[in-house]
């Protein structure tokens, strides 16, 4: 099984990205917290053991975990101490700009899956 803990739900991922996440087995979604900006470290270890629990009780082959930093930075640690595979997904940006009549920049970023690299 394949844990995906971010914010991007696999149904918009790209087919090279769902491809990729497959070789680790059937895809779950178990969405990532909201991490308020003023919680404490106290907080964010909640948030992160609850997290924790129900990620294990799933028995994942991998788990994508990307978002807030520092309970990114935290979650990622446990499970790897618990000699769980985690990944975050690598990305290239293409971007394009357009100077518009008003004399103003328009940019628009796309982001194409590359590969999933482990922690």
């Amino acid at each position: 099984m394949f844990i995906n803990h971010t914010n991007h739900p696999p149904g918009r991922w790209s087919a090279e990205q769902k491809t990729a996440a497959q070789f680790y087995g059937e895809v779950l979604d178990i969405p990532f917290p909201a991490v308020d900006a003023k919680a404490t470290p106290e907080e964010v270890a909640a948030l992160v053991e609850e997290n924790l629990k129900i990620i294990l009780s799933m028995k994942p082959a991998a788990v994508l975990c990307q978002g807030e930093f520092t309970y990114t930075f935290a979650l990622v640690e446990r499970l790897k101490n618990l000699g769980v595979t985690v990944v975050a997904a690598t990305s290239e940006r293409v971007a394009t700009a357009e100077i518009l009549p008003d004399g103003s920049t328009r940019q628009v970023s796309t982001f194409r899956f590359v590969q999933f690299r482990e922690y």
